[in-house]
């Protein structure tokens, strides 16, 4: 896991603007309170990786429970290619 950046909460909400562009260049910046992480700062490019990411979490699903539409769109699905 990348090292970040880990900055208190109050120097941050301090010096936004100076966390705000070191963001840019490392991509998160981790905000604690009490030695502990209570959120982070993400850049513009991070965080569309992140939206990226939770667009593509899997569900689980029993093939028993699926409808027919369902199957229907699995079979016919190309490896590699984005579903419409």
């Amino acid at each position: 896991m990348p090292r970040h950046t880990a900055v208190p909460a109050s120097d941050f909400a301090r010096n936004f603007a100076k966390y705000q562009d070191e963001a840019i260049a490392k991509k998160v910046i981790n905000v604690t309170s009490h030695g502990r992480i209570v959120g982070a700062y993400l850049s513009a490019a991070e965080f569309a990786h992140y939206e990226s990411l939770k667009r593509r979490e899997r569900e689980i699903l029993i093939v028993g429970d699926l409808d027919e539409d369902t199957i229907a769109s699995i079979e016919a699905a190309e490896y590699g290619v984005e579903p419409k």
